[in-house]
């Protein structure tokens, strides 16, 4: 059982880096990271073990930090997957590769969450990886027999972050493998109001608990951007409307003891293509520059 705390997802990929190209943040940068979110954040959740997860961990044992991390791997395409907007086309030569590196990618997981054993909370084997979009999609069988292998590895509570429909309607082979459940809800996505939004969460939460009888259940990503380009109602985008949608969520989530993970700490650059307000380097409270949007501006400290 995960205790209930307040989680943010944090990359902390500033101007000119990105996991890309592997220019990655400093111990310096990542402690100033931390430091900004101390007050607010018990949890933190990663993305993937490249030198990024390492150094945050080092920081967080280093400088004796309070926050737990959730680590996560971006398992390589094992289904070739036409319906990708982007590229999901593997040969079965890729894909017979990517399954011997899948594995290799938990080996090395296992062995950084055990060596961080007293930061580490949990490990998830995949993100949004059953999602029909994804350029990297697996089958719910595959993952299930990913979090069996990495329970023989490490005894950390082993996970699978999914969007809340692929988990009710893919995700039952996974669901009866893990310790807990990790859910994805994005009001923005489908263009609901910020007056309908708290209700797609709550909604999304029951619908899961109901299809997962005994199984808890964690957000691991929801939140509102702030800028946006014709994917999303521009006129519910800024940070007046995250503020308040996180206001809302935020009591919910304490009334209830449910613990969630705002997406995200900081913007990034780096991620989606070239067009400067799309919505994927605009989810962070904070600005690129670590200076805080309208719902940290002036933000007392969590209550313990």
């Amino acid at each position: 059982m995960i205790k209930y705390g307040k989680g943010v997802c944090y990359s902390g990929y500033r101007e000119n880096q990105s996991p890309r190209t592997r220019i990655f943040p400093t111990y310096a940068q990542v402690l100033e990271d931390l430091t900004i979110l101390k007050p607010h954040f018990d949890y933190l959740r990663m993305y993937d073990i490249q030198e990024h997860a390492g150094t945050v961990l080092k920081v967080i044992e280093e400088e004796r930090l309070p926050f737990k991390v959730m680590l996560g791997v971006e398992p390589g395409g094992e289904i070739s997957n036409p319906k990708c907007p982007w590229g999901g086309l593997h040969s079965e030569a890729e894909i017979a590769v990517n399954k011997i590196e899948n594995l290799r990618q938990l080996d090395r997981m296992a062995v950084l969450a055990n060596r961080y054993k007293d930061i580490v909370m949990a490990v998830s084997v995949g993100n949004e990886s059953t999602s029909d979009w994804h350029g990297n999609l697996m089958s719910a069988e595959s993952l299930a027999a990913h979090v069996r292998y990495l329970k023989t590895l490490t005894d950390i509570p082993v996970t699978f972050c999914e969007g809340a429909h692929y988990w009710k309607t893919k995700g039952a082979p996974i669901a009866t493998e893990v310790d807990f459940i990790c859910i994805h809800s994005y009001p923005l996505w489908s263009r609901k109001r910020l007056d309908e939004a708290l209700g797609v969460n709550i909604f999304d939460y029951e619908e899961n608990r109901a299809a997962y009888p005994g199984k808890q259940i964690l957000f691991t990503e929801y939140g509102w951007a702030t800028s946006c380009n014709d994917s999303m109602d521009k006129d519910q985008v800024g940070e007046a409307e995250q503020a308040e949608y996180l206001a809302q969520v935020e009591r919910w989530s304490r009334d209830n003891q449910i613990t969630m993970f705002v997406f995200e700490a900081f913007d990034e650059p780096w991620k989606g293509g070239n067009d400067p307000i799309e919505p994927e380097k605009h989810w962070g409270v904070y600005h690129v520059d670590r200076t805080p949007k309208l719902a940290y501006t002036g933000r007392k400290a969590r209550r313990s």
